[in-house]
């Protein structure tokens, strides 16, 4: 079985290619695409897989735009952080939703799913996916399928524990595959969330995913520069030794958000 990944987050594509080998040693991934933009290539100059996962939120927007640039020929299990209830509610389609962190069971489930679905069709990658629908649910006037925001987190400080809410927090970013939380004041905290589960459950209107690393509070954008390539660099407070870079593709779209 061919599978295509389409997923912004390396260590859930890491994880994601384990837990599908671990459900069948024969499956083959395809090829692992990180952005709408690559994603419409690589559908407009690849034969269809069998299957394809699809993250709702990439580096450069919604991923359901990818489905307004080009046809898409294969069924589709999305991954996903929406609240259950949200979840529930896209299950009028015949293709899974998985929520993330996504569970071995939940997996299979999903796959057991897909290749019933598969022998009962003449054609094994007919499209299954009513998108107009899918599209309609995402819709933020659909109050059924509206995302809900986390407002604050639990985090470990020595031996206790406190909630941080949002409006103390500055930015998150990821090393060495563990992700911190910095407050306003400089205060560090180790979370377990995945930069691309934080990605989701953040308002964007405040936050912004400005690279692999990190995602920042509107508020903690202290200055931009223009870099090489039409890149730019950006300084957050509490000031940080890393160097955030937002790449090109993404620049536009982080310079309209700052500007809302």
């Amino acid at each position: 079985m061919n599978i295509l990944l389409i997923e912004d987050e390396y260590l859930a594509v890491e994880k994601l290619e384990a837990q599908l080998f671990r459900y069948d040693p024969a499956i083959k991934i395809v090829g692992t695409i990180d952005s709408i933009r690559n994603a419409v290539k690589w559908f407009e100059t690849n034969p269809a897989p069998d299957l394809a996962f699809l993250d709702i939120h990439l580096s450069d927007g919604n991923s359901f735009e990818i489905f307004q640039k080009v046809e898409v020929k294969c069924p589709i299990i999305f991954t996903t952080a929406y609240d259950e209830y949200a979840v529930k509610a896209f299950k009028v389609n015949s293709i899974d939703y998985l929520l993330k962190p996504i569970s071995n069971e939940d997996l299979a489930a999903a796959m057991d799913k897909f290749k019933s679905l598969r022998r009962q069709l003449e054609q094994p990658a007919a499209p299954l996916l009513d998108m107009e629908t899918v599209m309609a649910m995402l819709h933020r006037g659909n109050t059924q399928a509206a995302p809900v925001y986390k407002n604050r987190f639990l985090v470990k400080s020595g031996q206790k524990i406190r909630s941080v809410s949002i409006e103390e927090i500055a930015y998150f970013y990821a090393e060495d595959k563990i992700v911190f939380l910095v407050t306003n004041t400089g205060q560090r905290f180790i979370t377990d969330f995945t930069l691309d589960t934080l990605q989701e459950i953040l308002n964007p209107e405040y936050f912004n995913r400005l690279n692999r690393q990190f995602i920042s509070h509107i508020h903690a954008i202290d200055e931009i520069h223009p870099y090489m390539k039409g890149r730019l660099k950006v300084y957050v407070r509490p000031t940080t030794d890393k160097e955030i870079i937002i790449s090109s593709e993404r620049a536009h779209a982080f310079k309209e958000w700052l500007g809302k």
